[in-house]
């Protein structure tokens, strides 16, 4: 039935269909902790695509699974049919109309796109997600989302005007408010949507008493169907099927293109943030930060703050705390006259401060003073799924709990009685504005006893919300995790109204079933104990110990969907220009973990399915330090490609990429002849014939007296600072030894003793092939040369970081056994931070005037260096600069990623990634602004796709010290 259905599909729909094991697996799961294998996958281009996918899918008696980022946390978006991809292609804003305040979309549209595009005209989106650079549009709308910004903007059911839908029989309608009249017309047609029009205003009469009584009397709900809505309908008040769909969960329609509200966007937001001893003294202060009429109030426990301080992307926040909180509550005022603002924030802080609430209230009032506040909130569920270990991991099935906020420290403290009655951990964050944590307890669910000890606990935890009056289910929906539990939350009557909404809706139960009535029970379908096989044995090259192996490397993804941004950051830069799953961080890891799990890993890992999967991924490494899981694709691709080379042997092109030290080291012997067939157009178009090296890349340029050459001949000064070592990388060694040389003078002019380390390469170019027992030998002998023939404690540095940075990385999971590996991990520093240290003492003097002064340079940093250290040491030495003004750019990754950006097949890719953010960067910038670049990779890709040529820091600070070069 299955390669029928894939014929029909095929034959119906523009869009694309997938029915290999890879995608259905890509597609299996969401944040949530469930897996589901679906039947296949649709992605739609518009709405008759969607309408052909559910007529047929309804034909075949296939249920349909509607997915947006799926980001789900409580496995809305997974289920055993047909999943229609929602955001690869329906991704539009289709109007925007500034004077009305509204917007239509397509349901891919990200939320921070559409904030983009109405932020030009001062509006924006109200609900505000802390997923908003990946959460969709159409996924909001299935879950009624809220956020941060709920207390003033509500969810997202007080801001959609109309939805067009497919039925469940493939029709479409446009849902709105309509008049009593226009129900009945609408009610006269004899067609599904009809019969809806006829039978649901009858539904919802029959049902009134229990509509009263059984819904749960806090306002912030994303649970059941909204018969509430609906409730007294008539000719004082409009038939509103698109608000009563909204928080469905894809159960009743699928929305094609939605309407939606905008909101003024405030011109100034400020926060107060309060430290506290406790948590429980931080969310006993919500009520006095209420008091203040706040936008927000939001809190963060110890547990989050910690995990922050150790991620490079999040390190910050801990830069600008007082002591050490156990919590902090933050609360925010928006608006638009500065005045009053500061005002709001000397009144909590005076009233906390009065009241004994907290020892220290921070007052962050300039976007660059909040951003690492709220960068570490955006990303809280990120960080604490991070602390996860193995199996055990901080799991949502009693997140999404709200009470009034009166009674929010009171529920909070029985809340933890709970927990601690069953010796579960878990950390604290969310909304406490409206009675909102995300508490998420450590479970592992391959322990059947931890399996039964999670189930009684969401029992009781339910049970304690309704002691308090409050709502299962606020925000995150109802999903596999909280659907069971509905007819006893909302009574029998009530409960069996839903079942008849859901039965005309959808007769044949064919719209994601499961969901909100008729769940299966929370513990079925679990990721870790029903979809995961014990991991078969496997040998690796490289050493993924410290996480339990390869596949729990890639297993640590949790889904939540962080590499699916398009903006901000690099990761996942091959995502942002194809936005297909299988080309993100999440997509790679768990067609990894389905490879890894396979019964014969090493033959899984040579197939040519996860081989493609893999293959346009970057090695920028930022998904090491942007993924709050630290999932590190660098790693797991070298390991993958160097099985698949066991399998099927090693390409000629990766060799020839895999010798480049010795390749480049001929090229300079032999300079300039060497440089004259990369000019030469024949010989570029055999090249790309023969080996696969594009010919519009132009090659680099040899240098006859490269650094090595020239060293011997200089007479080495005796430092006052020390000895320093410096690497000679195997490419800037032969094709921009001017950079070596700078940096070499640089350092003797601050005291150093300059050594020159060329003993060999660190094996960075037979890494990103593949060739792990090539870069093993290479690795081994400069390591052990590093060790033997280099001062003890003297600092090794250069200017290549994905040279220095291999030292730091990569060797140490090659060589884990090897102590000088340890050893010289240690000693690598960054050659920016010496610098910046000699400016500051006074060794190295840079004059106040030079040619610099009065100049404009922008920064574009290299991935490994952000992902390794970040570039605050390279900004630091720029901005010591006299004169200079200095910009870092938000440039994400430039797209040669080395050997990449040279292969034909990735050439268009890529320039694809340039052109996303480097090229326009660069593009608005006048010609007279300088461009700095720390990777050699980085500077061919801005002279190829800019047209600028880029400076290595190093020697603009060269040119600012003067003197004889």
């Amino acid at each position: 039935m299955t390669s029928l259905l894939e014929e029909t599909l095929r034959a119906r729909i523009t869009g694309e269909v997938a029915f290999d094991d890879y995608t259905r697996h890509l597609f299996s799961r969401d944040a949530s902790m469930y897996s589901i294998m679906p039947r296949g996958v649709v992605f739609p281009v518009d709405q008759e695509d969607v309408a052909a996918a559910v007529a047929t899918a309804a034909e075949f008696g296939v249920p349909v699974v509607p997915r947006g980022a799926g980001t789900s946390l409580a496995g809305q978006t997974v289920g055993p049919g047909l999943v229609l991809d929602l955001s690869r292609h329906m991704n539009r804003i289709v109007a925007l109309d500034p004077v009305a305040r509204t917007a239509v979309v397509e349901p891919g549209v990200v939320q921070d796109q559409l904030n983009q595009a109405a932020a030009a005209h001062g509006l924006m989106f109200g609900p505000d997600t802390s997923t908003s650079n990946r959460a969709t549009i159409g996924g909001m709308v299935g879950n009624n989302s809220a956020g941060s910004g709920s207390l003033t903007f509500g969810m997202t059911i007080d801001h959609v005007r109309a939805l067009d839908v497919v039925l469940a029989d493939g029709s479409t309608a446009r849902l709105e408010p309509v008049s009593e009249t226009e129900r009945l017309r609408r009610a006269e047609a004899d067609t599904h949507e009809g019969r809806i029009y006829r039978e649901l205003p009858e539904l919802v009469t029959a049902h009134e008493d229990a509509i009263a009584k059984g819904m749960p009397l806090f306002w912030r709900r994303a649970c059941g169907y909204r018969l509430d809505r609906l409730s007294g309908f008539g000719e004082d008040k409009p038939f509103d099927l698109a608000k009563f769909v909204v928080g469905a969960e894809g159960t009743l329609v699928l929305a094609t293109r939605i309407e939606v509200d905008l909101v003024p966007k405030p011109k100034k937001t400020v926060y107060a943030v309060g430290h506290f001893e406790t948590t429980h003294g931080a969310i006993s202060a919500t009520l006095d930060a209420l008091s203040c009429e706040p936008h927000q109030v939001e809190m963060m426990d110890k547990t989050i703050l910690d995990l922050s301080r150790r991620k490079i992307e999040y390190a910050d926040l801990g830069n600008h705390l007082v002591g050490d909180p156990e919590a902090l509550l933050f609360v925010s005022f928006s608006g638009d006259d500065e005045t009053v603002l500061a005002a709001k924030l000397d009144e909590v802080a005076a009233l906390w401060e009065r009241n004994g609430h907290g020892y220290h209230t921070l007052k962050l009032v300039t976007a660059a003073e909040q951003a690492a506040l709220l960068k570490v909130r955006k990303s809280s569920l990120g960080l604490l799924m991070a602390a996860g270990e193995g199996t055990k991991r901080p799991l949502a099935f009693i997140e999404d709990t709200a009470v009034d906020p009166e009674h929010l420290a009171e529920y909070t403290a029985r809340f933890k009685e709970i927990l601690d009655e069953h010796r579960l951990e878990a950390g604290f964050y969310g909304h406490c504005s409206v009675g909102c944590l995300h508490i998420r307890p450590f479970v592992d669910l391959t322990d059947p006893a931890q399996v039964g000890t999670m189930r009684a606990v969401a029992e009781k935890i339910k049970d304690l919300v309704a002691e308090f009056g409050g709502v299962n289910s606020s925000e995150h929906g109802d999903g596999l995790a909280r659907s069971e539990f509905n007819r006893e939350i909302f009574g029998d009557e009530l409960y069996e109204a839903m079942r008849q909404v859901k039965k005309l809706f959808d007769p044949a139960g064919t719209m994601n079933p499961g969901k909100i009535v008729d769940a299966p029970s929370m513990t079925e379908n679990l990721r870790d104990r029903d979809a995961l096989p014990p991991a078969p044995p496997l040998r690796t090259m490289l050493s993924f110990e410290v996480v339990g192996g390869m596949r729990d490397a890639a297993d640590r993804c949790m889904n939540i969907g962080l590499c699916r941004k398009t903006t901000g950051g690099v990761m996942c830069p091959s995502y942002q220009v194809t936005l297909q799953e299988e080309h993100s961080t999440r997509g790679r890891a768990n067609a990894l973990v389905k490879a890894l799990s396979e019964p014969d890993p090493k033959a899984a890992l040579g197939g040519e399915r996860l081989h493609e999967i893999l293959d346009l991924c970057l090695m920028c490494k930022a998904c090491k330090s942007e993924c709050p899981m630290s999932v590190d694709m660098a790693s797991l691709k070298a390991e993958t490609l160097h099985q698949h080379h066991e399998e099927h042997g090693t390409p000629l092109r990766s060799r020839i990429f895999g010798s480049i030290r010795f390749l480049n080291r001929l090229g300079s012997a032999t300079a300039p002849l060497s440089n004259v067939p990369g000019r030469l157009g024949p010989f570029r178009r055999l090249m790309e014939r023969t080996v696969g090296i594009k010919a519009e890349r132009p090659l680099p340029k040899f240098a006859r007296e490269n650094l090595v050459r020239w060293s011997r001949h200089r007479v080495t000064a005796p430092g006052t600072a020390g000895t320093v070592n410096w690497l000679a990388d195997s490419f800037t060694t032969f094709t921009e030894p001017q950079i070596g040389k700078a940096a070499i003078e640089l350092l003797e002019s601050a005291g150093w003793a300059v050594e020159l380390a060329s003993g060999g390469c660190c094996g960075r170019s037979s890494l990103s092939k593949g060739l792990l027992d090539d870069a093993k030998k290479k690795a081994t002998g400069l390591v052990t040369s590093l060790a033997r023939d280099t001062e003890p404690g003297s600092p090794i540095v250069g200017c290549e970081p994905s040279c220095v940075f291999t030292l730091r990385d990569e060797t140490l999971a090659l060589l884990p056994d090897l102590p000088e590996a340890r050893q010289v991990e240690a000693r690598v520093r960054q050659v920016e931070e010496l610098l910046v240290e000699a400016i500051d003492d006074g060794r190295l003097n840079l004059p106040e005037r030079s040619w610099l002064s009065g100049r404009r340079v922008v920064f574009h940093g290299h991935c490994h260096q952000k992902a390794e250290v970040g570039t605050a040491a390279t900004m630091a030495l720029l901005r010591r600069i006299p004169g200079l003004e200095v910009a870092e750019i938000d440039s994400g990754c430039c797209g040669m990623a080395g050997s990449f950006g040279f292969e034909a097949e990735h050439y268009e890719t890529s320039m694809a990634v340039g052109r996303d953010r480097l090229f326009p960067a660069l593009e608005r910038e006048p010609a007279g602004t300088l461009v700095a670049a720390t990777g050699v990779s980085c500077r061919q890709q801005i002279f190829h796709g800019a047209g600028r040529t880029a400076w290595h820091p190093l020697e603009l600070v060269r040119e600012a010290l003067g003197g004889p070069a």
